[in-house]
């Protein structure tokens, strides 16, 4: 079995799930499919103009520095990974960022980040702005202001074929991964858990918290864990890179909230108006569609830019 230290971190979440049809077949890695998008490195704001609206609430302190420092972990495929070059930024959030920035008529520079440091890193002035499909909650809306982007859900990934016939209302005493910071660790999956399980006497759901979804992909090929609690947009572009390697219980996991993503920037930040009306310019514009199109997340699109 490859270990990770053996992907090739160039393709990012594809790599990992390559080299899982290996493991389980006990052969090489086959090559990505046709039309994975891996390799698009094309820029979507190319030729975009920025908006006079948002310009005029630029504050002059942005203006004369010219750029805008976006945090990232470029891990989560189809919406936040690498390009087969290793180097490129693609996916939703990066198109967003480009698109944003281009709108306010300013360079960008992209900051690789894990996920759990990214509103330490905004609180304290390391980046202006965060696109990493991130939910408005209470705690985060404390030391954030949160413009919504886009709409997405959670979904649970079993073992192929589903053997041990795990369902989305039964996974009490099941080892089910989240990954560290994110809302299915800190809120989802808990809840679902006392609703589906504790409440009704049954033993809890065990969350097993893994640094991001390839190490959770990869416990779940090796039977280490019996499932994977994560947004259904990237599993479900997994299973398409590298179909059979598991199976996505449907339907979506009812959370009992919506699952709005939003962009994060310091709470009270001066930027925070002017980059408000550059996201509503974007969710206006065709490249906004184009994108969600690219990466097939057509249904997550939104039409309002609300700060939150």
């Amino acid at each position: 079995m490859n270990t990770r230290s053996n992907l090739q971190l160039a393709v990012a979440g594809l790599a990992i799930l390559l080299a899982l049809g290996g493991c389980g077949a006990g052969g090489s890695s086959d090559p990505p499919q046709e039309g994975s998008n891996t390799s698009n490195t094309a820029d979507i704001s190319e030729g975009v103009q920025p908006d006079d609206s948002a310009l005029q609430l630029l504050p002059q302190s942005y203006k004369e520095k010219g750029e805008l420092t976006v945090a990232m972990d470029l891990h989560y495929p189809p919406t936040t990974f690498l390009a087969d070059d290793n180097t490129t930024p693609i996916g939703l959030n990066p198109d967003m960022a480009r698109l944003i920035a281009k709108k306010l008529g300013l360079k960008l520079r992209f900051e690789n980040t894990a996920f759990d440091t990214i509103i330490p890193g905004l609180d304290g002035g390391r980046y202006d702005f965060t696109a990493t499909t991130m939910s408005p909650t209470p705690e985060r809306l404390q030391v954030l202001d949160m413009i919504d982007y886009f709409n997405g859900g959670v979904s649970v990934a079993v073992a192929h074929g589903n053997p041990l016939n795990i369902s989305n209302d039964d996974m009490c005493g099941r080892n089910i991964a989240v990954t560290k910071g994110s809302n299915a660790q800190l809120k989802h999956l808990p809840n679902v858990s006392e609703w589906t399980c504790t409440s009704k006497g049954k033993p809890a759901i065990n969350g097993v918290t893994l640094p991001n979804i390839q190490e959770a992909l990869t416990q779940l090929a090796s039977k280490r864990i019996d499932g994977v609690f994560y947004d259904t947009p990237a599993l479900a572009w997994a299973d398409q890179q590298q179909p059979n390697n598991f199976t996505i219980l449907t339907p979506q996991v009812d959370t009992r909230s919506d699952h709005v993503a939003a962009i994060a920037l310091k709470k009270g930040s001066p930027l925070t108006p002017a980059l408000q009306r550059a996201i509503q310019s974007v969710l206006d514009s065709p490249e906004y569609k184009k994108s969600l199109a690219t990466w097939g997340l057509e249904a997550g699109a939104i039409t309002e830019a609300k700060l939150n």
